[in-house]
């Protein structure tokens, strides 16, 4: 998390159709003959190639609306709002006039974004993308920095067509199943006006500089790319979200990874409301297959953070619940666990160094405890309850908890810490069907008060048959 500033369906024709009179007699048909994304989406009349220095060319996208990112983080109470940007893979000039018609079809209007994110920027306006509402009819917006232009278009499938009439470039850019490896190392030798390049799937965006995009240009992206979504995919799975349960879908639209000029002292990478940010530092596992699937606990970690459940993140978990999903990444991927890495000093792995102090008198999780540690109880729930522990308990605190405020406005909060360390012992204990008391109050020490062993008893639970903070991998 950033760190405190010191074949179609039937539906699916009716939907294209809809959206192709949207676009108005001057469209084109449809790109591609693969469905619409059911979480929303964009397609996109084609056009003639553009050249590096046009800034016009008439080119319309299609979209449906889906849910907000501020609803999404209530429906699968996180912390952190993830993205709800639909990528249009345009690009204006700092203060370039940007020309955008709008024809929407029931009413709700899409709201356009220019520029990146870039949290620790010196300059605040740079911080995030700037937003411009957008009315039916024509519009006219600059902004004085320019950068890659996004559209959010919060709703529940309402339609639009959204065409760029003049004002902005093409970005080079590489879209999963659309684009091939050729045309992209084409845009990038063509296109060399435009200092922005992104790569997309159905679930990803990954804004790149052009010099940070051009240090791995010899990678298959169509590889890396599908990576991505499958990290993404394996952190869908340990948090339950599979099945028909409308509550128990993936979150809609897509995640964004954004390369990011500026990282404070000692910070590899980062996550706040809507992004991952990187540094160039870290282009060798973002931009890189091999690199991302053996040497990616960072963008696994940090893509974890927009996963956190709001109802048991306290503070002093924030930095060891997010490894429930890099773990979970890791076994997807066949690698290692991170857990079973030997310390250079005591050649002990983290089970092996918390042993000894499990139990043992005047301990205290937060302070006993190094980060590493602090996982292996988390880890030893799944030894003992099974591999659906955590997507168990993931679906019921959806079911439950569907109203916490996000992390900047409990962080530090000390009774709100205590509720939510009350909660991760209660919730566990539900799950586990067992009481849990000992296992997170003696054996861990856990900071669980007064008031949360008597929750857990009033569970009237059986103690477990075997001791889970016996476990390791």
């Amino acid at each position: 998390m950033r760190p405190a500033h010191l074949p179609l369906t039937g539906s699916a024709v009716s939907r294209r159709s809809a959206l192709a009179a949207l676009a108005g007699a001057g469209a084109v048909t449809l790109l591609g003959a693969g469905n619409a994304a059911a979480d929303g989406g964009s397609r996109t009349a084609p056009e003639a190639p553009a050249s590096p220095a046009s800034r016009a060319g008439d080119s319309t996208l299609l979209i449906e609306a889906f849910p907000g990112a501020e609803t999404e983080r209530l429906r699968l109470d996180r912390s952190l709002r993830a993205s709800e940007f639909i990528p249009t893979g345009r690009y204006a000039a700092p203060g370039e006039q940007v020309t955008v018609r709008i024809r929407p079809g029931h009413g709700t209007l899409p709201v356009l974004h220019i520029g990146t994110f870039d949290d620790y920027n010196t300059n605040p306006d740079l911080k995030a993308p700037r937003v411009f509402p957008l009315r039916a009819g024509r519009n006219t917006v600059s902004d004085v920095y320019g950068g890659p232009l996004y559209l959010s278009f919060a709703g529940h499938g309402q339609q639009a067509a959204v065409t760029f009439v003049s004002g902005t470039a093409r970005m080079a850019g590489f879209e999963l199943g659309r684009t091939s490896e050729a045309e992209f190392q084409r845009q990038l030798d063509s296109i060399t006006d435009v200092p922005w390049v992104e790569l997309t799937t159905g679930h990803t965006i990954l804004t790149l500089t052009r010099e940070g995009a051009l240090l791995y240009r010899g990678e298959d992206h169509a590889a890396l790319l599908r990576l991505f979504d499958t990290i993404i995919d394996s952190h869908n799975r340990i948090s339950g979200l599979v099945g028909p349960k409308p509550l128990n879908r993936p979150k809609a639209g897509r995640y964004h990874f954004n390369e990011v000029s500026v990282v404070p002292k000692g910070v590899g990478a980062y996550a706040w409301h809507g992004f991952n940010g990187f540094p160039r530092a870290y282009m060798d596992r973002l931009c890189t297959v091999d690199g991302l699937r053996t040497r990616g606990w960072g963008l696994y970690h940090e893509l974890g953070h927009l996963n956190q459940q709001a109802a048991y993140q306290a503070g002093g978990l924030t930095e060891v619940t997010v490894n429930i999903y890099s773990l979970a990444a890791q076994r997807t991927l066949g690698q290692p666990s991170n857990l079973l890495t030997k310390d250079a000093t005591t050649g002990l792995n983290w089970f092996q160094s918390a042993a000894p102090k499990v139990g043992a008198p005047g301990i205290a999780y937060e302070t006993t405890f190094g980060p590493y540690e602090q996982l292996v109880p988390l880890r030893q729930l799944e030894l003992a309850f099974g591999d659906d522990f955590w997507p168990r308990l993931h679906q019921l605190v959806r079911t439950e908890h569907q109203h916490d405020a996000p992390v900047e406005d409990y962080d530090h909060d000390p009774a709100v810490e205590a509720r939510q360390y009350r909660a991760l012992s209660t919730y566990a204990s539900r799950v586990a069907g067992y009481d849990l008391t000992d296992f997170f109050v003696r054996k861990w020490a856990f900071p669980i008060d007064a008031t949360g062993i008597a929750e857990i008893a009033a569970l009237r639970l059986p103690e477990p048959s075997v001791d889970p903070s016996s476990l390791s991998d």
